[in-house]
C-alpha cells in the first residue's frame, strides 16, 4: 500500500514511525497554540492526505501527553475516510490542570492506517438472540 500526503502549508512535515514496529505514526503541529485546562482546540497539521479506497486513518491519542498531561484527542479515535480531502486535524482536550502550550512541530497525536470491513447487507430484525451476558454493560462486571 502507498499513502500520499500533500503538505498545505510549509511546516507541515509528513507523518513518521519512530520505531519500525509502531502501530501509529507521528502527526505534528504547524502552529503555535495554548490549551487551556478544560477546554479543546482543533490543531492543524498543514496537510491533506489521500487514503486508498478501503481504508481509514484513525487519530489516536499519544500516551505519554495523556498521563503526564492529561491531553487527550476529544473523538478518539478521529477518523478519516478515504473519500476525505480536507486538512487532517487533531482536537485536542485538555483534562490537565495546566496550560498545555503547543509549539510547530509538536507531535501532538497518532495516526494508525486501518482496513475498512463493511457489512454485506444491513438488515432490520424482530428479534436478537439472547446471551448470557444479555444488555448487562456500563460496569455491570464491575469498575
Amino acid at each position: 500500500m502507498t499513502l500520499k500526503f500533500k503538505r498545505i502549508h510549509p511546516d507541515a512535515q509528513i507523518p513518521a514511525y519512530a520505531h519500525p514496529d509502531d502501530a501509529g505514526m507521528d502527526l505534528r503541529s504547524v502552529e503555535e497554540l495554548v490549551v487551556k485546562p478544560g477546554a479543546r482546540a482543533l490543531v492543524h497539521t498543514g496537510l491533506v492526505t489521500m487514503l486508498p479506497d478501503g481504508y481509514e486513518a484513525q487519530v489516536r491519542p499519544r500516551s505519554g501527553l495523556a498521563l503526564k498531561r492529561g491531553v487527550t484527542v476529544l473523538n478518539t479515535p478521529g477518523t478519516i475516510d478515504a473519500g476525505y480531502r480536507g486538512e487532517v486535524g487533531v482536537i485536542l482536550a485538555n483534562f490537565g490542570e495546566t496550560d498545555f502550550a503547543v509549539a510547530k512541530g509538536d507531535k501532538i497525536a497518532q495516526m494508525v492506517i486501518a482496513p475498512v470491513t463493511r457489512p454485506e447487507q444491513v438488515l432490520e430484525v424482530d428479534e436478537i438472540d439472547a446471551t448470557g451476558r444479555g444488555a448487562g454493560g456500563f460496569g455491570s462486571t464491575g469498575i
